[in-house]
């Protein structure tokens, strides 16, 4: 689509997510493994994208421990050099909450929409074939993160996965790498919170 001026219009990066996940509860079809083949199962940016929007979806404490297994598999993957996203039937089978998910996503518009602005093919060493183990363990040790159930910090690496996987979609390695900073981050985060309430333990026993 163009504008008046010829300036070309970003198409939204919740659109894909959102049409395909309408389409396919429409019939009866609305499955993790369904989606991200809709989507690209290839892709690893993708599934990144959608199992971070699975751990922020509202649900109850501790839902990490079982939300974050897809980001520890697709990562761990990477870390493995797979070629593709091999989701285990059970996870490819899991059935969405179309409701919960377009929420989760309409909720991280505000994110999306500057991401839109800025987005653009860039850095593209980042992204190739040789640096990819790295990278998977980079975002494995933030899946970690994600994965424990460590009180207030879970939407943080989540939020990071997302920008990253983003950035991995849109072949920009400038945001891809703003992900891995802010997982970072997360990850300093946990690890303060893990110290703390090791030691708020360790003086009340």
């Amino acid at each position: 689509m163009q504008r008046d001026d010829g300036i070309r219009r970003r198409t939204s990066l919740s659109m894909p997510i959102l049409r395909t996940s309408r389409s396919q509860h429409k019939a009866g079809t609305l499955t993790l493994g369904n989606l991200l083949t809709a989507l690209g199962e290839t892709s690893f940016g993708w599934a990144i994208v959608v199992f971070s929007l699975l751990t922020l979806l509202p649900l109850p404490p501790g839902s990490s421990l079982i939300t974050a297994l897809p980001l520890l598999v697709t990562t761990g993957q990477m870390v493995l050099g797979y070629p593709h996203v091999k989701l285990p039937g059970r996870l490819a089978r899991l059935r969405l909450d179309p409701v919960k998910l377009r929420r989760t996503v309409l909720r991280l518009r505000p994110v999306t929409r500057r991401l839109e602005r800025v987005l653009t093919p860039r850095y593209l060493p980042l992204f190739a074939r040789r640096n990819e183990r790295v990278l998977g363990l980079l975002l494995l040790v933030i899946a970690v993160a994600l994965f424990l159930p460590v009180p207030f910090s879970g939407w943080f690496p989540a939020i990071s996965l997302f920008v990253f996987g983003v950035g991995l979609v849109e072949q920009d390695g400038l945001v891809a790498t703003i992900g891995l900073i802010l997982g970072g981050a997360s990850v300093l985060v946990t690890a303060t919170i893990l110290v703390t309430l090791s030691a708020g333990a360790e003086a009340i026993f």
